[in-house]
């Protein structure tokens, strides 16, 4: 199974399921804000994305902006930053999807044209 957190919302979340849906990709749903990830779970994700730390936040939503967090971003320890992920999962990017060699972080097709071709994340 395909660990995959979203917000139920979420309008790409839900394009994401549908394309998920569409393949026969199997995948076990985590509602993001329920089940906010953790700070252990953050880090992981983070160091095995090779992404920037940024690309984790969502930048489009309201948290983030009412936050100001564009502006405090860029002073903050990557630690720090972690941790502020892991109190809202308003701030999080989603959908994100957790393979063992690879995390995907938002929706896009030609990324997860790989997952095609593994069904599931082992």
């Amino acid at each position: 199974m395909t660990p995959t957190s979203c917000y139920p919302k979420c309008s790409t979340c839900q394009k994401a399921k549908k394309w998920l849906d569409e393949y026969n990709i199997e995948y076990t749903e985590r509602h993001i804000v329920e089940d906010n990830p953790t700070y252990d779970e953050l880090k992981t994700w983070y160091k095995q994305s090779g992404l920037p730390l940024k690309k984790f936040f969502n930048t489009s939503g309201l948290v983030y902006k009412e936050m100001q967090l564009k502006d405090k971003l860029p002073s903050m320890s990557e630690e720090e930053q972690l941790k502020l992920l892991a109190t809202n999962g308003m701030l999080v990017k989603r959908p994100l999807v957790i393979c063992e060699d690879k995390v995907f972080v938002g929706f896009k097709e030609t990324e997860w044209e790989v997952l095609k071709n593994k069904k599931v994340c082992q």
